[in-house]
Protein backbone atom coordinates (compact mmCIF):
# COMPACT_ATOMS: atom_id res chain seq x y z
CA UNK A 1 0.00 0.00 0.00
CA UNK A 2 1.68 3.48 -0.89
CA UNK A 3 2.03 5.34 2.19
CA UNK A 4 0.03 8.84 2.17
CA UNK A 5 1.94 11.81 1.12
CA UNK A 6 2.70 14.79 3.51
CA UNK A 7 1.77 18.72 2.70
CA UNK A 8 2.58 21.22 4.83
CA UNK A 9 0.35 24.26 4.63
CA UNK A 10 1.68 27.62 5.93
CA UNK A 11 -0.71 30.67 6.26
CA UNK A 12 -0.99 33.48 8.56
CA UNK A 13 -4.43 33.58 9.14
CA UNK A 14 -6.64 30.06 9.02
CA UNK A 15 -9.75 31.99 9.66
CA UNK A 16 -9.64 34.53 7.21
CA UNK A 17 -11.34 34.76 4.26
CA UNK A 18 -8.44 34.07 1.83
CA UNK A 19 -7.67 30.48 3.29
CA UNK A 20 -11.62 30.20 3.11
CA UNK A 21 -11.46 30.79 -0.30
CA UNK A 22 -8.34 29.22 -1.77
CA UNK A 23 -6.74 26.55 0.55
CA UNK A 24 -9.92 25.25 3.17
CA UNK A 25 -12.17 23.66 0.29
CA UNK A 26 -9.33 21.37 -1.24
CA UNK A 27 -8.31 19.79 1.99
CA UNK A 28 -10.95 16.91 1.93
CA UNK A 29 -10.26 16.51 -1.91
CA UNK A 30 -6.16 16.17 -1.44
CA UNK A 31 -7.00 13.63 1.22
CA UNK A 32 -9.32 11.99 -0.71
CA UNK A 33 -6.02 11.32 -3.41
CA UNK A 34 -3.99 10.15 -0.84
CA UNK A 35 -2.08 13.70 0.58
CA UNK A 36 -2.31 14.29 4.09
CA UNK A 37 -2.21 18.15 5.14
CA UNK A 38 -1.26 19.95 8.07
CA UNK A 39 -2.13 23.88 8.45
CA UNK A 40 0.29 25.93 10.34
CA UNK A 41 -0.03 29.36 11.10
CA UNK A 42 2.57 31.26 11.01
CA UNK A 43 3.49 33.59 14.18
CA UNK A 44 4.77 37.45 13.26
CA UNK A 45 7.62 36.78 15.22
CA UNK A 46 10.89 35.49 13.06
CA UNK A 47 12.31 33.26 15.60
CA UNK A 48 8.59 31.63 16.10
CA UNK A 49 8.52 30.84 12.35
CA UNK A 50 11.71 29.32 12.13
CA UNK A 51 10.72 26.02 14.38
CA UNK A 52 7.73 26.42 11.83
CA UNK A 53 9.22 26.40 8.12
CA UNK A 54 11.93 24.32 9.21
CA UNK A 55 9.81 20.90 9.63
CA UNK A 56 8.99 21.57 5.42
CA UNK A 57 11.91 19.34 4.86
CA UNK A 58 9.96 16.39 7.14
CA UNK A 59 6.86 16.84 4.28
CA UNK A 60 6.97 15.62 0.15
CA UNK A 61 5.97 19.77 -0.11
CA UNK A 62 5.04 22.82 1.34
CA UNK A 63 2.66 25.27 0.55
CA UNK A 64 3.02 28.87 1.73
CA UNK A 65 -0.29 30.41 1.32
CA UNK A 66 -0.36 34.29 0.79
CA UNK A 67 2.52 35.17 2.58
CA UNK A 68 5.93 36.38 1.05
CA UNK A 69 8.81 35.08 1.98
CA UNK A 70 12.02 37.16 4.18
CA UNK A 71 15.25 36.52 3.95
CA UNK A 72 15.14 34.84 6.74
CA UNK A 73 12.06 32.71 6.05
CA UNK A 74 13.94 31.13 2.65
CA UNK A 75 17.02 30.65 4.72
CA UNK A 76 14.20 28.43 7.14
CA UNK A 77 12.65 26.37 4.08
CA UNK A 78 16.13 25.87 2.41
CA UNK A 79 15.53 21.92 3.17
CA UNK A 80 11.87 22.24 1.83
CA UNK A 81 11.96 19.43 -1.13
CA UNK A 82 9.96 21.64 -2.91
CA UNK A 83 7.82 24.58 -2.45
CA UNK A 84 3.89 25.93 -3.55
CA UNK A 85 3.26 29.59 -3.48
CA UNK A 86 -0.72 30.65 -4.10
CA UNK A 87 -1.83 33.86 -3.57
CA UNK A 88 -5.01 35.74 -4.75
CA UNK A 89 -3.98 39.67 -4.07
CA UNK A 90 -1.52 42.06 -5.71
CA UNK A 91 0.60 41.56 -2.66
CA UNK A 92 3.69 43.50 -4.30
CA UNK A 93 1.65 46.75 -3.70
CA UNK A 94 0.48 48.74 -1.16
CA UNK A 95 -3.46 49.94 -1.55
CA UNK A 96 -2.26 53.80 -0.78
CA UNK A 97 0.31 53.51 -3.00
CA UNK A 98 -1.65 51.38 -5.98
CA UNK A 99 0.44 52.26 -9.36
CA UNK A 100 3.74 51.21 -7.87
CA UNK A 101 5.02 48.46 -6.35
CA UNK A 102 6.34 48.58 -2.81
CA UNK A 103 10.31 48.07 -2.62
CA UNK A 104 10.29 45.84 0.21
CA UNK A 105 7.19 44.24 -1.07
CA UNK A 106 8.66 43.74 -4.28
CA UNK A 107 11.74 42.03 -3.09
CA UNK A 108 9.90 40.13 -0.56
CA UNK A 109 7.33 38.75 -3.64
CA UNK A 110 10.83 38.39 -6.13
CA UNK A 111 11.93 36.48 -3.56
CA UNK A 112 8.95 34.07 -3.05
CA UNK A 113 8.69 33.39 -6.77
CA UNK A 114 12.38 32.30 -7.27
CA UNK A 115 11.66 30.35 -4.34
CA UNK A 116 8.97 28.78 -5.64
CA UNK A 117 8.76 25.50 -7.43
CA UNK A 118 4.86 26.39 -8.68
CA UNK A 119 3.09 29.23 -8.42
CA UNK A 120 -0.59 29.55 -8.22
CA UNK A 121 -2.06 32.15 -8.96
CA UNK A 122 -6.18 33.93 -8.92
CA UNK A 123 -6.10 35.47 -11.92
CA UNK A 124 -4.05 35.59 -15.69
CA UNK A 125 -3.11 39.40 -14.25
CA UNK A 126 -1.30 37.98 -11.06
CA UNK A 127 0.36 35.07 -13.22
CA UNK A 128 2.07 37.66 -14.96
CA UNK A 129 3.52 39.88 -12.03
CA UNK A 130 4.78 35.90 -11.26
CA UNK A 131 6.16 35.17 -14.47
CA UNK A 132 7.97 38.58 -14.76
CA UNK A 133 9.51 37.90 -11.49
CA UNK A 134 11.35 34.51 -11.52
CA UNK A 135 8.49 32.09 -11.02
CA UNK A 136 9.83 28.87 -12.92
CA UNK A 137 5.62 27.46 -13.52
CA UNK A 138 2.51 29.74 -12.78
CA UNK A 139 -0.67 28.22 -12.72
CA UNK A 140 -4.38 30.26 -12.74
CA UNK A 141 -6.72 28.48 -10.49
CA UNK A 142 -9.42 31.61 -9.63
CA UNK A 143 -11.32 31.82 -6.68
CA UNK A 144 -14.03 30.04 -5.64
CA UNK A 145 -16.87 29.50 -3.64
CA UNK A 146 -19.61 26.63 -2.68
CA UNK A 147 -22.46 27.25 -4.95
CA UNK A 148 -24.45 25.38 -2.47
CA UNK A 149 -24.70 28.15 -0.21
CA UNK A 150 -26.37 30.71 -2.87
CA UNK A 151 -29.68 30.33 -3.35
CA UNK A 152 -31.37 31.86 -6.47
CA UNK A 153 -32.43 35.19 -6.59
CA UNK A 154 -36.00 34.95 -5.67
CA UNK A 155 -39.07 37.11 -5.80
CA UNK A 156 -38.84 39.80 -3.44
CA UNK A 157 -42.09 40.57 -1.41
CA UNK A 158 -45.11 42.50 -2.11
CA UNK A 159 -44.50 45.41 -0.26
CA UNK A 160 -41.15 45.53 -2.17
CA UNK A 161 -43.25 45.66 -5.52
CA UNK A 162 -41.54 48.16 -7.69
CA UNK A 163 -38.15 49.01 -6.64
CA UNK A 164 -35.06 48.26 -7.70
CA UNK A 165 -32.45 46.50 -5.10
CA UNK A 166 -28.94 46.99 -5.80
CA UNK A 167 -26.37 45.12 -3.62
CA UNK A 168 -22.59 45.38 -2.91
CA UNK A 169 -20.86 43.04 -0.87
CA UNK A 170 -17.23 43.58 1.16
CA UNK A 171 -15.49 44.24 3.96
CA UNK A 172 -14.42 47.70 5.39
CA UNK A 173 -11.55 47.70 3.84
CA UNK A 174 -12.51 47.54 0.31
CA UNK A 175 -15.98 50.20 1.01
CA UNK A 176 -13.80 52.63 -0.54
CA UNK A 177 -14.12 51.55 -3.53
CA UNK A 178 -18.04 51.91 -2.81
CA UNK A 179 -17.49 55.37 -1.82
CA UNK A 180 -16.16 56.62 -4.64
CA UNK A 181 -18.79 55.89 -6.81
CA UNK A 182 -20.74 58.25 -4.41
CA UNK A 183 -21.65 60.62 -7.17
CA UNK A 184 -22.84 57.94 -9.56
CA UNK A 185 -24.67 56.67 -6.37
CA UNK A 186 -26.27 60.08 -5.85
CA UNK A 187 -27.13 60.41 -9.53
CA UNK A 188 -29.05 56.86 -9.71
CA UNK A 189 -30.67 58.24 -6.64
CA UNK A 190 -32.52 60.97 -8.46
CA UNK A 191 -32.85 59.18 -11.86
CA UNK A 192 -34.61 56.09 -10.08
CA UNK A 193 -35.98 57.37 -6.59
CA UNK A 194 -37.62 53.24 -6.06
CA UNK A 195 -34.00 52.17 -5.73
CA UNK A 196 -32.18 50.84 -2.71
CA UNK A 197 -28.81 50.03 -2.25
CA UNK A 198 -27.61 47.05 0.17
CA UNK A 199 -24.52 47.24 1.67
CA UNK A 200 -23.53 43.90 3.25
CA UNK A 201 -20.41 44.47 5.31
CA UNK A 202 -18.44 45.16 8.90
CA UNK A 203 -18.94 49.24 8.36
CA UNK A 204 -21.73 51.08 6.58
CA UNK A 205 -22.32 53.89 3.88
CA UNK A 206 -24.31 56.28 3.63
CA UNK A 207 -25.50 58.34 0.07
CA UNK A 208 -27.41 61.35 0.19
CA UNK A 209 -30.99 60.72 -2.07
CA UNK A 210 -30.56 57.03 -2.05
CA UNK A 211 -31.82 54.90 0.18
CA UNK A 212 -28.83 52.30 2.11
CA UNK A 213 -29.73 48.96 4.09
CA UNK A 214 -26.67 48.48 5.71
CA UNK A 215 -26.48 44.86 7.03
CA UNK A 216 -23.90 43.06 8.75
CA UNK A 217 -21.80 40.12 6.77
CA UNK A 218 -21.86 36.72 7.95
CA UNK A 219 -20.83 33.68 6.44
CA UNK A 220 -24.53 32.15 7.31
CA UNK A 221 -26.84 35.03 5.68
CA UNK A 222 -24.45 36.26 2.88
CA UNK A 223 -26.32 34.03 0.24
CA UNK A 224 -30.18 34.86 1.57
CA UNK A 225 -29.10 38.73 1.41
CA UNK A 226 -27.98 38.57 -2.09
CA UNK A 227 -30.82 36.38 -3.08
CA UNK A 228 -32.90 39.18 -1.91
CA UNK A 229 -31.39 41.32 -4.13
CA UNK A 230 -31.93 42.84 -7.78
CA UNK A 231 -28.69 43.43 -9.40
CA UNK A 232 -24.97 43.16 -8.04
CA UNK A 233 -22.65 46.19 -8.10
CA UNK A 234 -18.78 45.85 -8.68
CA UNK A 235 -16.96 49.50 -8.39
CA UNK A 236 -13.09 49.41 -8.98
CA UNK A 237 -10.88 52.31 -9.86
CA UNK A 238 -8.37 51.18 -12.62
CA UNK A 239 -4.85 50.91 -11.02
CA UNK A 240 -2.09 48.42 -11.26
CA UNK A 241 -3.30 47.02 -7.59
CA UNK A 242 -7.07 46.31 -8.63
CA UNK A 243 -6.11 45.08 -11.82
CA UNK A 244 -4.85 42.27 -9.73
CA UNK A 245 -8.12 41.61 -8.05
CA UNK A 246 -9.84 38.43 -8.26
CA UNK A 247 -13.03 39.33 -9.28
CA UNK A 248 -15.05 37.41 -6.22
CA UNK A 249 -17.85 39.75 -5.28
CA UNK A 250 -18.60 39.07 -8.93
CA UNK A 251 -18.44 35.77 -8.56
CA UNK A 252 -20.62 35.84 -5.45
CA UNK A 253 -23.35 37.82 -7.61
CA UNK A 254 -23.24 35.52 -10.16
CA UNK A 255 -23.74 32.40 -8.32
CA UNK A 256 -27.06 34.08 -6.83
CA UNK A 257 -28.27 34.55 -10.29
CA UNK A 258 -28.15 38.31 -10.10
CA UNK A 259 -26.80 40.50 -13.09
CA UNK A 260 -23.55 42.51 -12.85
CA UNK A 261 -23.13 46.10 -13.35
CA UNK A 262 -19.25 46.07 -12.68
CA UNK A 263 -15.97 48.34 -13.72
CA UNK A 264 -14.10 46.28 -16.58
CA UNK A 265 -11.28 46.27 -14.60
CA UNK A 266 -9.15 43.26 -14.09
CA UNK A 267 -11.27 39.96 -14.31
CA UNK A 268 -13.86 41.59 -13.82
CA UNK A 269 -13.67 42.91 -17.47
CA UNK A 270 -14.11 39.12 -18.08
CA UNK A 271 -16.33 37.72 -15.51
CA UNK A 272 -19.25 40.09 -16.49
CA UNK A 273 -19.51 39.44 -20.36
CA UNK A 274 -21.52 43.12 -21.36
CA UNK A 275 -25.36 42.27 -22.99
CA UNK A 276 -24.96 44.41 -25.94
CA UNK A 277 -26.64 48.08 -26.18
CA UNK A 278 -30.03 46.46 -27.49
CA UNK A 279 -32.37 43.72 -26.39
CA UNK A 280 -31.57 41.97 -29.99
CA UNK A 281 -27.92 42.17 -29.39
CA UNK A 282 -28.04 40.30 -26.31
CA UNK A 283 -25.99 37.21 -26.61
CA UNK A 284 -26.64 33.68 -24.86
CA UNK A 285 -23.70 34.22 -22.46
CA UNK A 286 -23.58 37.85 -21.48
CA UNK A 287 -23.90 38.09 -17.38
CA UNK A 288 -24.25 42.04 -17.46
CA UNK A 289 -22.91 45.43 -17.91
CA UNK A 290 -20.28 47.63 -17.94
CA UNK A 291 -20.07 51.03 -16.13
CA UNK A 292 -16.91 53.21 -16.12
CA UNK A 293 -18.39 56.82 -15.79
CA UNK A 294 -21.66 58.15 -14.06
CA UNK A 295 -23.09 58.26 -16.82
CA UNK A 296 -22.65 54.73 -17.76
CA UNK A 297 -23.53 53.61 -14.21
CA UNK A 298 -26.68 55.79 -14.02
CA UNK A 299 -27.69 54.36 -17.86
CA UNK A 300 -26.70 50.48 -16.56
CA UNK A 301 -28.72 50.48 -13.60
CA UNK A 302 -31.75 52.49 -15.76
CA UNK A 303 -31.60 50.18 -18.16
CA UNK A 304 -31.61 47.11 -15.87
CA UNK A 305 -34.70 48.77 -14.05
CA UNK A 306 -36.72 48.51 -16.65
CA UNK A 307 -36.08 45.40 -18.09
CA UNK A 308 -36.93 42.31 -15.44
CA UNK A 309 -36.39 40.26 -18.32
CA UNK A 310 -32.94 41.22 -19.03
CA UNK A 311 -32.20 40.68 -15.92
CA UNK A 312 -33.65 37.57 -15.38
CA UNK A 313 -31.54 36.55 -18.55
CA UNK A 314 -28.21 38.06 -17.43
CA UNK A 315 -28.48 35.91 -13.88
CA UNK A 316 -29.27 32.71 -15.79
CA UNK A 317 -26.07 33.03 -17.50
CA UNK A 318 -23.98 34.00 -14.40
CA UNK A 319 -25.62 31.40 -12.03
CA UNK A 320 -24.39 28.75 -14.93
CA UNK A 321 -20.98 30.48 -15.26
CA UNK A 322 -20.30 30.08 -11.92
CA UNK A 323 -21.62 26.40 -11.56
CA UNK A 324 -19.31 25.40 -14.86
CA UNK A 325 -16.35 27.63 -13.56
CA UNK A 326 -16.09 28.83 -9.80
CA UNK A 327 -17.62 26.31 -7.71
CA UNK A 328 -15.21 24.18 -5.46
CA UNK A 329 -16.33 21.22 -6.84
CA UNK A 330 -14.82 21.35 -10.56
CA UNK A 331 -11.95 23.79 -9.14
CA UNK A 332 -10.49 20.99 -6.67
CA UNK A 333 -9.73 18.80 -10.09
CA UNK A 334 -7.66 21.12 -11.07
CA UNK A 335 -5.96 22.75 -7.50
CA UNK A 336 -5.51 19.28 -6.22
CA UNK A 337 -4.14 18.00 -9.39
CA UNK A 338 -1.37 20.68 -9.53
CA UNK A 339 -0.80 19.94 -5.69
CA UNK A 340 -0.07 16.20 -6.39
CA UNK A 341 1.81 16.41 -8.85
CA UNK A 342 3.95 18.66 -6.90
CA UNK A 343 4.00 16.18 -4.18
CA UNK A 344 5.02 13.20 -6.18
CA UNK A 345 7.19 14.82 -8.43
CA UNK A 346 11.40 14.93 -7.77
CA UNK A 347 12.80 16.48 -5.19
CA UNK A 348 14.02 20.12 -6.05
CA UNK A 349 16.65 20.03 -3.90
CA UNK A 350 18.19 22.57 -1.78
CA UNK A 351 18.42 26.43 -2.45
CA UNK A 352 19.79 29.42 -0.56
Amino acid sequence: MTPPRRLLVLTRDRAGAPFRQRIEPYLAPLAARGIEAEVVELAACPWARRGRMRRAADFDAVLVHRKTLTAWDAWCLRGARRVLYDFDDAVLYQARSPDRPHPGRLRRFRRTMRRADLAIAGSPTLADHARREGARRVEVVPTGLDLSRFPLATDRPAADAGRLRLVWIGSRSTLKQLSALRPALEAVGRALPAAVLRVIADASLEVPGLRVENLPWSLEAEGRLLAESDVGIAPLPDTAYTRGKCGFKVVQYMAAGLPVVASPVGVNADYVRPAGAGAESVRPEATGLHARTTEEWVAAVRRLAGDPGLRERLGRAGRARAAAEFDFAVLAGRFCGLVEAACGGAEAGQRA
